[in-house]
């Protein structure tokens, strides 16, 4: 009787409409967003993000908004099983108050259309606010969203400061997740009303860092504790610890030359293009190159010798990569730490288009 039943409901599900069977494919983050507060006739927009969790590709066939005063952009050509990616609907602001927008997404995923909505309010009296705080965090505007702590020594407590404006309806609570154990960040005020500003001071303990050099993480902005992690709260931290060269001191000392220290690369169409630099030991001690290290991705190095005798040479080959630099959000360089008292720590900018 059970291996009856059990059949039976193999049999009803194989007759189940291609489009029920598969209706789950096209998953979403999150699809309402609050976009915040905004000017008239200063266009809004909110990201969604997405992913094609089914069996095949994913393929948008339309899009249909509810009013002509909304856009929205998203991918024409096949997704990816498995493959992330975003529709941008953008507001044009054009009507004072609180505004409700929707828009219908069909695809071959389901029969029935998924839909995505993006809430705020157009103010008249709003300043723009886009040039001094550029970044938007779901509402938590900041000026920044990528940290560096340069030329950092052993002992050194820098500090680095991303000031913030609430530009959403509701009261804030700014803080910074997943904080590693050498940094700590302290947010003024505690709580910010729609229209206020603040500010994070985020503090380097650089004796709890190891490892001379570049190192880096992702920490994350949100409006409040408990908020969950996502990429579009990100801000990259990079810190670059010195070599304590002290020590190091008359005639006697290595001294190293490039003979560029910017890479200018033209891909031309090419998905791949190479460039390269020269080092020279222009002292009169043998230089060591420590370190070589790169700030993005994007970048593939070679280094002939990381030891030069004095009058010695080496080359630096750098191939940059055009398909994964589109992704980056930082400029691309190549960091070299030496014992060269005088220029431990040596930066190789790529400007490449």
């Amino acid at each position: 009787m059970k291996i009856l039943k059990i059949l039976s409901l193999a049999f009803i599900i194989s007759q189940l409409p291609v489009s029920e069977a598969q209706a789950q494919r096209l998953t979403i983050d999150k699809n309402k967003i609050d976009v915040g507060q905004t000017g008239y006739e200063v266009p809004v927009t909110a990201i969604f993000e997405m992913r094609n969790r089914g069996l095949r590709k994913l393929q948008i066939t339309r899009v249909i908004p509810d009013c002509s005063c909304t856009r929205v952009e998203y991918p024409k050509g096949e997704i990816g099983v498995g493959d992330k990616f975003s529709v941008k609907m953008t507001y044009d602001a054009r009507q004072l108050g609180h505004f409700n927008k929707q828009a219908a997404i069909f695809s071959n995923a389901s029969e029935r259309p998924v839909y995505i909505t993006m809430t705020g309010v157009v103010r008249e009296d709003l300043m723009d606010y886009s040039g001094s705080y550029p970044f938007d965090f779901n509402g938590l505007l900041a000026d920044k969203n990528e940290l560096e702590f340069d030329n950092v020594n052993k002992g050194d407590m820098p500090q680095a400061v991303i000031r913030v404006m609430n530009n959403g309806n509701k009261v804030m609570e700014p803080n910074i997740q997943h904080l590693p154990p050498y940094l700590s960040a302290e947010v003024s005020p505690t709580r910010l009303s729609p229209g206020h500003s603040g500010k994070v001071v985020l503090t380097l303990n650089s004796d709890k860092i190891h490892d001379y050099g570049l190192t880096q993480t992702n920490v994350y902005l949100a409006q409040r504790l408990g908020e969950r992690v996502s990429n579009d709260r990100e801000v990259g931290v990079s810190v670059v610890l010195l070599p304590d060269l002290r020590h190091m001191s008359g005639p006697l000392l290595p001294e190293l030359a490039l003979s560029d220290s910017v890479l200018n690369i033209e891909f031309g169409g090419k998905q791949k293009k190479t460039a390269e630099t020269i080092l020279y030991n222009a002292g009169n001690a043998t230089l060591n190159i420590s370190s070589l290290q790169l700030f993005t991705r994007g970048l593939k190095v070679t280094l002939g010798k990381r030891i030069l005798e004095p009058g010695g040479t080496t080359k630096l080959k750098v191939e940059a990569i055009a398909s994964e630099l589109k992704k980056v959000r930082t400029r691309p360089r190549v960091l070299m730490i030496t014992d060269d008292p005088r220029r431990p720590k040596v930066v190789i900018t790529v400007n490449a288009k």
